[in-house]
């Protein structure tokens, strides 16, 4: 059933409203006495608890792959044949490895390529995406069949097929990681965003605007990105999560981050063919690898809540 609300006295059916457009027409009636936009967001964000302690580990994960070289007890680097496989003590909280190097130590510097991979390849495939999507969406008709085809043929093949073949035959490096997750995991995000728009480009405050002469560059700006802004947002934050494990995967393979360098899937293959005599090696890691991926998850949630008002819980 239709809802409806009074506009002057008038009902106003719900799908005739622009809910950007709506939520800062109320800031503007309200004058000084409402609060800004930003911080109506951030009361909505705060209003549901998990995204409170996913927002803290992620600050904490960046303050440790900032200041790494500051937090880190150990060289990361450095091996020490007597401490091999060593369990977890007053010196060495977590351990060491196979090799008798400080597994915090490498979980540490870890971050700094966690990081790294997770939102530069992030930043590549939800911009493709988006610009993907919203192009195919919007505009249909040819442009459609076209951005469409594409973006099934590449969804055609699993992307970890994909990402090995590639990392297979290009030597590997943590730009070529990033580049290769970018550039293939870009085409999912097309098509959520592609539906958002062809959702919205129907309702009626875009036929109003298209109907008083609008252009198509204003009606995206001013009304489609607006309301997909919220599922961009969440589609990021989902993302860096999905791309951490590609790049732990790869790396796990041998086809990610080549060794020495601390990435937590190569940590994860270091320490499997110690797993029966020295389950703490991969531990550790696993555990980071966990929570990170669900502080992302969680932390897109929250994002969607304060950046979507239709979302709102």
């Amino acid at each position: 059933m239709t809802t409806t609300t009074r506009t002057g006295g008038r009902p106003v059916d719900a799908e005739t409203i622009d809910p950007v457009a709506a939520e800062r027409g109320i800031l503007a009636r309200q004058g000084g006495k409402a609060q800004s936009e930003w911080r109506r967001r951030w009361r909505r964000f705060r209003s549901y608890p998990p995204a409170i302690f996913a927002l803290g580990f992620v600050i904490a994960l960046v303050l440790l792959a900032i200041f790494a070289p500051l937090i880190a007890p150990y060289d990361p680097y450095d091996t020490s044949p007597r401490l091999r496989g060593d369990g977890p003590s007053r010196e060495y909280l977590l351990g060491n490895d196979g090799t008798g190097r400080d597994i915090l130590s490498r979980l540490i510097y870890g971050t700094r390529i966690a990081l790294a991979v997770g939102l530069g390849a992030t930043a590549i495939a939800v911009s493709i995406g988006v610009l993907v999507g919203a192009a195919s969406g919007y505009f249909g008709g040819k442009v459609d069949l076209l951005l469409s085809r594409i973006v099934d043929t590449l969804m055609a093949f699993p992307t970890i097929a994909l990402l090995l073949v590639l990392s297979a035959v290009l030597t590997p490096s943590i730009p070529l990681v990033i580049a290769i997750i970018g550039f293939t995991v870009w085409a999912s995000y097309a098509r959520v965003v592609r539906a958002e728009v062809l959702s919205l480009k129907e309702r009626d405050y875009v036929l109003a605007a298209r109907a008083s002469g609008a252009t198509s560059s204003r009606i995206i700006v001013r009304h489609i990105v607006p309301n997909v802004i919220g599922v961009v947002i969440v589609l990021a934050s989902l993302a860096i999560g999905g791309v951490i494990i590609y790049e732990s995967a790869l790396s796990f393979l041998g086809l990610g981050v080549r060794p020495p360098e601390p990435s937590w899937g190569r940590m994860l293959a270091d320490g499997r063919d110690f797993i029966r005599n020295y389950p703490h090696i991969m531990i550790a890691p696993g555990v980071f690898i966990t929570l990170t991926v669900l502080a992302f998850n969680l932390l897109g949630e929250g994002l969607r809540d304060a950046f979507d008002p239709r979302g709102r819980r």
